[in-house]
């Protein structure tokens, strides 16, 4: 088979290499599942350069989440176990956590709803407790992981804005559902946020960039808000000053999605489950902006990595749907 392999860290173009390798052997548990299609994740680019809080041994093949079929024909989603990852023909995964394929998805759009929107879910709900008629503010709204929690915040009811970097984004927040889109490099965010909820501020942020974008979110989160941090794309991660939430009355809420499936594994079946429903009816469809053949996952990789990429990059191989 093809797999891409990673023998040194470093930036994902120069370090992943397409070589012909044997398929992976199961462990105990596991399953071997040929790929379908895997989609590309920040935390593929941050395995590259040995800055992922799991650091597989060298070498390695990248790839956290693919739509997979198994050897009796079942169309699955999946996390692959690395060292396996999904960037090849094949991968394995733990077989008590592989989870059905929505009818309603093709396989790229399945491969890309699982940790994004899964993150999205738990942050939304089952962290903040969003509710209906509530203002979202969502950093990064036309990003993979920012336009999973827009779909989810308008499927629950909620008045949507959406922070952006770059006229070429506020089209595709919009026709995610936003109904307001800030672009940050032309706009004052924090003025902006004011003016469109009355000065009252959001309800819940969801944060997966940090840095100045955290700052921000201080200071437009309304009172009894909730800020839901999710990662730090943007490279800087913020110190939050723990006397200006209690005078303002917000929360601050981590979100490590991982643990759930360690802590409580039935809680993720449960999400996946309302996450199919709501596949379903329409309410949310991953957007797969690019679809590559597995010979240019490198270079989407790196694309994702340097912020070039609106939703989800997707490597889709031969025959797939």
């Amino acid at each position: 088979m093809q797999a891409w392999h990673v023998h040194e860290n470093g930036e994902p173009s120069e370090v992943m290499r397409l070589e012909e390798a044997e398929p992976p052997t199961p462990g105990d548990g596991q399953v071997l599942l040929k790929v379908r299609a895997a989609n590309i994740n920040f935390p593929d680019a941050l395995l590259c350069r040995g800055q992922y809080q799991v650091r597989p041994p060298l070498p390695f093949t990248p790839g956290v989440e693919i739509c997979g079929e198994t050897e009796d024909g079942r169309r699955v989603i999946a996390n692959p176990a690395l060292p396996h990852g999904g960037f090849a023909e094949y991968a394995v995964a733990d077989a008590a956590a592989l989870l059905p394929a929505p009818d309603a998805l093709d396989d790229a759009e399945a491969a890309a709803l699982h940790i994004g929107y899964q993150t999205g879910w738990f942050g939304l709900h089952r962290r903040a407790a969003l509710q209906a008629g509530e203002t979202l503010l969502v950093h990064a709204a036309a990003g993979g992981v920012g336009s999973a929690a827009v779909q989810l915040g308008k499927a629950a009811g909620a008045t949507v804005i959406g922070v952006v970097g770059g006229s070429g984004k506020v089209a595709v927040a919009k026709d995610l559902g936003c109904d307001v889109v800030i672009d940050r490099r032309a706009e004052d965010v924090v003025a902006a946020v004011k003016d469109a909820t009355g000065g009252r501020g959001a309800d819940v942020i969801y944060d997966p960039v940090g840095g100045e974008a955290y700052a921000q979110s201080t200071k437009v989160v309304a009172f009894e808000g909730r800020i839901v941090v999710v990662g730090f794309a943007s490279g800087s991660i913020p110190s939050p000053g723990l006397n200006h939430a209690l005078v303002k009355n917000y929360s601050i809420l981590g979100l490590h999605w991982g643990l759930y499936n360690t802590k409580d594994p039935k809680l993720v079946r449960h999400c996946h489950e309302r996450l199919t429903e709501l596949a379903a009816r329409g309410a949310i469809k991953p957007l797969v902006s690019e679809r590559v053949p597995l010979g240019g996952a490198a270079d989407a990789v790196q694309k994702v990595a340097d912020g070039r990429t609106t939703g989800r990059v997707a490597v889709v191989l031969e025959g797939a749907a």
